[in-house]
């Protein structure tokens, strides 16, 4: 009950019942990627739009697939497969606002102080 209810009434956790009857009624499948998201497009129209897998997350969308979705490119990654470059990294999810977000040193929510300026600062003075 609980998970319907959830389906129903929130968006961030996966697709609504909106979501879910327009893609069943006006969808067409274009494609999937590695992580499971589902890619579309309107059978009789322009909207290309992602159905996730797991957490909605728009970072978890590959660049190939992020230039099929803006129009920057016509045809989906599954009509033209990309060129893997040498120095491409593994996808790593953005992890802002989480418990394990990145925080410098000096950071209120870091533990430790600002690194002392060096001496190659010098603060402006107006000409008196």
């Amino acid at each position: 009950m609980f998970s319907l209810l959830r389906k129903i009434f929130t968006w961030w956790h996966n697709s609504t019942i909106g979501t879910w009857v327009f893609t069943s009624l006006n969808g067409e499948k274009v494609g999937e990627d590695d992580q499971g998201n589902v890619y579309y497009h309107e059978k009789k129209g322009k909207k290309r739009w992602v159905i996730y897998n797991g957490e909605i997350e728009a970072s978890r969308i590959p660049p190939e697939w992020h230039a099929w979705l803006h129009y920057t490119v016509d045809e989906t990654p599954v009509e033209q497969p990309p060129v893997v470059k040498s120095w491409e990294k593994e996808h790593q999810p953005n992890l802002t606002g989480t418990v394990d977000a990145y925080y410098p040193s000096g950071s209120l929510n870091a533990a430790g102080s600002r690194a002392k300026t060096t001496g190659d600062y010098e603060a402006w003075t107006p000409n008196s």
